[in-house]
């Protein structure tokens, strides 16, 4: 696997199989899985809470931008 490949899905990747585990161990267990589900599924909702609220500078368009002169 490159480097780039890897740097590009770690993340995601990571997501995944968090949720995927928090699911699993809602449906299987009790205790210990019900405490693992909240953290599965929560930590890939913090992360889109996190960077879906935050606040981007305004960025000057580079490619594209039209002055009318």
């Amino acid at each position: 696997m490159s480097t780039l490949t890897l740097r590009i899905w770690a993340w995601p990747l990571a997501l995944g199989i968090l949720t995927i585990t928090g699911l699993l161990s809602a449906l299987v267990s009790d205790t210990w899985g019900d405490a693992w589900s909240w953290v599965g599924l929560g930590a890939p909702v913090a992360v889109m809470l996190w960077f879906g609220l935050r606040r981007h500078p305004v960025r000057a368009r580079v490619h594209g931008s039209h002055h009318r002169s």
